[in-house]
């Protein structure tokens, strides 16, 4: 309901163009109001289709604004891969560009929520997708009389206004490793931040250890026979190529870790 549904008589209106034209005072003020009116930012719905080519931030595309999302992993960070051998992914299904305000706002949820129930020191959650991609607004004049100064779609390629992630099937938004207790912590929080994306997710338990490449059965027995280094929050394999007289002596092993990507252990 707005004010141009009032039914007000021409000769109530003290605004003298009503009177000279026959315009409801009704449609006066609406015009005014809407001259007056300052638009915010354009709903991310504009931006979600992936329609154009990567168009990032560089020497010719300049003035681009920040990105909101400054941090990408939050919680404990710093721990060793041995401390969280479970990882749950929020993983997107549809192929999309995401807002780097929607990555701040579902950093935000799943992090607190955490923080809440399993506290600061029991996960590690990181942000798997970085906003490059540049999107762009063509400002339109909405002051009196705009329709004189503005040239329609004559030069019609905007001005950057923000960033965003551009998504595919498939492609994982957000992780979260933690210690098997807290597993069905991590698949809440994680459906708490699918709300603030667009289109589809899903949330799925990985087989893998941590964020490492290796499946669990894998990395414990690799480890057993010696084959794996800790690399932070993640593990290298060794595997037995290179001179001999390059490698460190602790570090040579016999056999291939895998033949033809399937993982070979000579207990089994």
């Amino acid at each position: 309901w707005t004010t141009t549904h009032l039914e007000i008589p021409v000769e109530s209106s003290s605004h003298p163009a009503a009177a000279d034209v026959g315009v409801p005072r009704a449609s006066i003020l609406s015009r005014a109001f809407y001259r007056d009116f300052k638009m915010g930012r354009r709903p991310a719905r504009c931006y979600r289709q992936i329609k154009n080519k990567p168009y990032p931030k560089s020497r010719y595309c300049r003035g681009v604004p920040d990105s909101k999302i400054r941090i990408y992993d939050a919680g404990m960070k710093r721990y060793s891969v041995e401390v969280f051998p479970a990882c749950v992914h929020l993983v997107s299904w549809e192929k999309e560009n995401v807002s780097s305000e929607a990555l701040e706002a579902a950093r935000i949820a799943c992090n607190k929520y955490m923080v809440k129930n399993c506290g600061k020191e029991a996960f590690h959650l990181r942000v798997r997708i970085h906003p490059f991609h540049v999107l762009r607004i063509n400002k339109m004049l909405s002051c009196a009389g705009a329709d004189r100064l503005q040239t329609g779609m004559r030069g019609a390629f905007g001005k950057p206004q923000g960033v965003c992630a551009r998504v595919d099937i498939g492609q994982i938004l957000l992780s979260v490793r933690c210690k098997d207790s807290n597993v069905d912590s991590a698949c809440e929080s994680l459906r708490r931040a699918k709300f603030k994306f667009p289109g589809r997710q899903k949330i799925i338990t990985s087989r893998k250890w941590g964020f490492t490449p290796y499946d669990r059965t894998d990395y414990l027995l690799w480890k057993k026979e010696g084959r794996l280094i800790n690399d932070g929050v993640n593990a290298k394999l060794i595997h037995n190529h290179g001179y001999l007289e390059e490698r460190n002596p602790a570090q040579l092993v016999e056999g291939a870790a895998r033949v033809c990507r399937v993982p070979v252990h000579p207990e089994e």
